[in-house]
């Protein structure tokens, strides 16, 4: 579940704008979402490979260049199905808390 919650978010974020993957993981954190590093790259590696992601290398002003990634079309459609799965969820919860 945490898995699958982790991927959703990270989708809701590229969505957003594209990212590093060292802002992804601030960006997790500042949720209350602790990711560390090991976690994230095999997820965006996977992600990459199912054709969720794409990425653009970008130069740094800090170091090396920068992996940038961001959605693609399939990853946007599918970050739509996840949108409604969780609204489903949610109200299912929410239900069964009253």
């Amino acid at each position: 579940m945490r898995k699958g919650m982790l991927e959703y978010c990270i989708l809701l974020l590229l969505k957003r704008q594209a990212a590093y993957a060292s802002d992804i993981i601030q960006q997790l954190k500042e949720a209350e979402l602790l990711v560390v590093e090991g976690t994230l790259y095999p997820l965006l590696t996977r992600l990459k490979k199912d054709g969720l992601l794409a990425y653009e290398w970008q130069e740094s002003t800090q170091g090396p260049p920068r992996k940038y990634y961001s959605l693609t079309a399939d990853g946007l459609r599918f970050l739509g199905e996840l949108d409604r799965a969780w609204g489903e969820i949610a109200n299912t919860v929410n239900y069964l808390k009253q």
